[in-house]
């Protein structure tokens, strides 16, 4: 029955989110544009709701095979985050719970028991940011919908050529939603994901990696090569603008992607940019599936994003000094 899970999670995110486009529902929960912002228009951010129940749809049929510590943090995190979008809960609420399913997961997937308390202590920490660093990066049309398409479906067909089905197949049932979303999703966008989708994807980009490492099915490093793209950009705004003492938590549109954006290549040619940075990531990653240690791969992704980054950097100045 799982090979049955894309299509049910496709067709249930597209049937969820036509209904909430045509309905009162999607006047409820809105983005409006702010100081972050890279739209003018108000949009509704109600499609995670749509991509997280056609997940939940398409695993249906594969439940008893799911582990716990990963879907109760799951929909935990689903939960809070639809407060957070109906009510603006603070940062502190917020982290709290991304903390708790963070413990949850350390300590339900036995890494604690296995690995020792250092490796723990690091997953707990890296998991926090991870589920906030897919939030940071859900702010242009298509990215982050493309994004969880391409960083499960490596998943997907890695766990796929060592014949783990279960593991395949529920992360390709996450890219199948990823899909039906990508359809409203991209630009123009008719609808945006907010934090119920994009706090449950970052959850699963860090779950479905640790599954897989669990399971011996790829080495550590496998999630963070496949997911690079997102990892480096966000980490290195934020070294840059904890270095010059901005504060974290404020709104900014300084993120590479958002710079690319408002240097005038546009929504629909940063997806595609990065959607190409992800193909690359994600073969390089499945090149190395079986490498203790690719620093091939990792040299690799580390010097695209030193190129792309500098480019960007250098146009950004180029173009302030004739603002000047």
């Amino acid at each position: 029955m799982s090979l049955y899970s894309p299509a049910v999670a496709f067709i249930t995110t597209c049937l969820v989110i036509l209904f909430i486009i045509h309905s009162r529902f999607s006047k409820s929960i809105q983005d409006i544009p702010n100081e972050r912002s890279l739209h003018t228009n108000i949009v509704p951010r109600t499609g995670g709701i749509g991509l997280f129940l056609g997940v939940v749809a398409g695993w249906s049929l594969m439940l008893t095979s799911l582990a716990w510590w990963l879907v109760i943090p799951l929909l935990a995190l689903f939960a809070i985050s639809i407060l957070d979008d109906m009510h603006n809960l603070s940062v502190k609420a917020r982290l709290l719970a991304h903390m708790g399913a963070a413990a949850i997961l350390v300590l339900g997937s036995g890494v604690m028991s296995e690995h020792g308390l250092l490796i723990a202590v690091a997953l707990f920490f890296f998991a926090v940011w991870m589920i906030n660093l897919y939030n940071f990066m859900d702010g242009s049309d298509g990215l982050a919908g493309g994004m969880a398409l391409f960083g499960f479906a490596s998943y997907g067909i890695a766990a796929l050529f060592i014949q783990d089905d279960v593991l395949a197949w529920a992360n390709f049932t996450i890219a199948a939603a990823a899909v039906g979303f990508l359809l409203f999703n991209f630009h123009p966008a008719k609808i945006f994901m907010g934090d119920a989708g994009s706090i449950p994807l970052g959850f699963l980009a860090v779950a479905m990696g640790v599954w897989g490492v669990q399971k011996g099915d790829w080495s550590v490093w496998f999630p963070l090569i496949v997911f690079a793209p997102f990892i480096i950009d966000a980490s290195v705004t934020l070294m840059k603008r904890s270095w010059r003492g901005a504060k974290i938590t404020e709104a900014h549109r300084e993120h590479y992607y958002q710079r690319a954006v408002q240097l005038g290549v546009g929504h629909r040619n940063v997806a595609l940019l990065e959607y190409g940075l992800m193909t690359v990531a994600g073969g390089l990653a499945l090149l190395s599936q079986e490498q203790s240690f690719p620093w091939q791969a990792l040299l690799a992704c580390s010097l695209i994003a030193f190129i792309c980054m500098v480019r960007v950097d250098t146009r950004w100045k180029n173009q302030n000094r004739a603002a000047l």
